[in-house]
């Protein structure tokens, strides 16, 4: 095709169909504002006129030619929608809007094509300027497609009032369902009350000592949330094989000894739980990626393609500090800064929380009282600023054979951005591979 006859995508007649129903039909406008935006039309009137009815809807004023006209004469915007006599042929030209849907998806798919080929000009235009970043130009491209893909709207400014509108509705809703967990439940009781589930672009940084059993507890929260809430967790391993996880997870859901499981010394009963664990388990939307040593980039790039096929509702990454900055940083430090800020911009970008496990330094070691503190994160860098949550994990049996806290773990809430501190005591079942409500300790 001659590219100099090539002509932008649009479709006037769709645009004109779409503001046509609108002013005909109120229940149209709501119809057209669920997929469309001011942005979506091609004509420089009919963003004009779109914005104005909107405008209209929103202050609960009855939307036809007069009430149109009026508005756009206050804004002063009448001759750029094209004047009273456009306005009143878009108006005429609609018997019925038994047609509305169909105008609706012309309009948006022209919108999306042009959005499209701004983007491909954009990524030319990077490839030949950043020739010394590949990666770097891959990952813009990257999400430059799949904004578009996932129909993913550019944050931008808004008025006071719009904010808290939205805020007063959320408001409203929690107060009608008080106690009710609003994010994604972890399954132990006490540690929902306090949290209320862990929220949408939340970044949940669960820290401990090693042996403090970290991606167990990663894998407990995994497990309910997707066995018992029907929940989509993408479940970074940077230490552990996806056989050992799977593994894991089986004794824990299966209540199956884990050295018995791995020395084959089964017994009937065991064989039983394990037949009837396998089902769900196998059912579960966990998706489990053991790339050693992944970037940033790999893994925005990995959720990226997961939620456009699968959706995501948790993603978990054990652990941060076994994570490649990508730029080969020489301060470790800073690099470690860097991948915890990014994975706090993905908990953003993917709407959904991400837990972030983190190993800890020697420093509680050397202290007469072993329970991690914020202190002990500062040489991580960022780690603590960037997390809207701090949990720490500890189980003092493992320092001292007689303590009176046998099989009991502490998670200790050190920081939580919108909500109480404190600790909560749970079960430790170590040869389950499980962690659980402390009312069931005695009971395995």
């Amino acid at each position: 095709m001659d590219t100099s006859i090539r002509s932008i995508p649009h479709n006037i007649e769709a645009e004109q169909g779409v503001i046509g129903s609108m002013l005909i039909d109120k229940t149209s406008i709501a119809e057209a504002m669920e997929v469309l935006n001011t942005e979506d039309f091609y004509k420089d009137s009919h963003k004009v006129i779109f914005d104005s009815i909107l405008d209209l809807y929103k202050k609960d004023i009855a939307v036809d030619i007069i009430t149109l006209t009026e508005n756009l004469k206050s804004r002063s915007k009448l001759e750029a929608a094209g004047g009273i006599t456009y306005i009143s042929e878009l108006s005429g030209s609609i018997v019925s809007t038994a047609n509305l849907k169909s105008y609706i998806k012309i309009v948006k798919d022209k919108s999306v094509l042009r959005k499209l080929i701004r983007a491909s000009t954009k990524i030319i235009e990077e490839s030949y300027k950043n020739q010394d970043d590949v990666v770097g130009t891959i990952d813009m491209a990257e999400k430059s497609i799949f904004d578009l893909s996932s129909n993913r709207k550019v944050s931008d400014f808004e008025p006071m009032n719009v904010v808290l509108e939205r805020g007063f509705t959320e408001i409203e809703r929690l107060f009608n369902n008080k106690g009710e967990t609003t994010g994604v439940a972890s399954g132990f009781r006490e540690l929902d009350a306090k949290t209320s589930g862990f929220q949408k672009g939340d970044m949940v940084l669960v820290a401990a000592r090693p042996s403090m059993g970290k991606t167990t507890f990663a894998l407990n929260i995994a497990e309910y949330a997707a066995l018992r809430e029907g929940k989509k967790i993408a479940m970074f391993s940077l230490e552990m094989s996806k056989e050992q996880l799977a593994y894991k997870l089986l004794c824990s859901e299966a209540h199956v000894d884990m050295l018995n499981l791995r020395t084959g010394n089964l017994e009937d009963k065991d064989w039983e739980n394990i037949a009837r664990a396998s089902g769900p388990l196998a059912a579960a939307k966990i998706f489990i990626d053991d790339t050693a040593g992944i970037t940033i980039m790999e893994m925005r790039s990995k959720c990226r393609r997961l939620k456009m096929e699968h959706g995501i509702d948790m993603i978990v990454v054990d652990y941060l500090q076994l994570m490649s900055g990508g730029k080969g940083s020489e301060n470790r430090q800073q690099e470690v800064s860097e991948i915890s800020r990014s994975i706090k911009a993905l908990a953003k970008e993917m709407e959904c929380p991400v837990i972030a496990l983190s190993q800890l330094s020697r420093a509680p070691e050397a202290r007469t009282d072993h329970r991690p503190m914020l202190s002990d994160l500062r040489e991580s860098g960022s780690i603590e600023q960037d997390a809207d949550i701090v949990m720490f994990l500890y189980r003092d049996e493992y320092y001292d054979k007689d303590t009176e806290d046998k099989n009991v773990a502490e998670c200790i809430i050190a920081k939580q951005r919108n909500g109480p501190t404190g600790t909560v005591k749970l079960a430790w079942m170590g040869q389950f591979s499980k962690f659980g409500n402390l009312d069931v300790i005695h009971q395995e």
